[in-house]
């Protein structure tokens, strides 16, 4: 009996060691998923939502990163959907787009989650529209010719998985 009962308890550990470690490759692996998809739906959906508003790319394109509430409620979004946009002047041929992340931590059976974001673009290349020019440039300037500036922005994004895809359900600037 005293030999059965030390088998029993040596099976019993190593199964409950080779558990433990299973779990654990298996969080940091659905972890790891979460990470880079969220990564990849941040960084993309916000250079799509530039390349939006400086008139490069369609409405279209915004609905794979972002929930629709989450366009209706963006103001720039809205603005350029109204024409009313600082860009509408400019031929807009490419950008140079950065998004930094902040620390976030996803649990493989979260379905949101937070954070903060800071979005740049140092470099947008493009000129003023040729029918434009003469008005533009009487209007603002010599310098004119050139896009405005993008202005730099910290936001809170929340993310929601819906069907197993990660989307943008609302981004607030982090200064309200």
């Amino acid at each position: 009996m005293k030999y059965l009962r030390r088998i029993v308890w040596f099976f019993a550990n190593r199964l409950l060691v080779i558990c433990v470690i299973l779990g654990l490759i298996m969080t940091v692996f659905y972890y790891a998923m979460n990470l880079s998809n969220i990564q990849i739906v941040l960084k993309d959906g916000m250079a799509n939502r530039a390349k939006y508003i400086m008139g490069m790319d369609s409405r279209k394109e915004l609905d794979k990163y972002f929930l629709t509430a989450c366009l209706e409620n963006d103001s720039a979004v809205l603005e350029t959907d109204n024409g009313d946009t600082p860009y509408k002047d400019y031929n807009v041929r490419g950008i140079d787009h950065r998004l930094e992340m902040g620390f976030l931590w996803v649990w493989p059976w979260d379905s949101t989650v937070r954070v903060t974001i800071t979005e740049r673009i140092p470099r947008i290349d493009g000129r003023v529209k040729g029918s434009k020019a003469d008005e533009v440039i009487a209007r603002d300037g010599a310098n004119a010719v050139y896009p405005p500036a993008w202005a730099d922005a910290e936001y809170r994004a929340l993310l929601t998985r819906e069907n197993g895809q990660w989307k943008i359900k609302t981004l607030t600037s982090a200064k309200q």
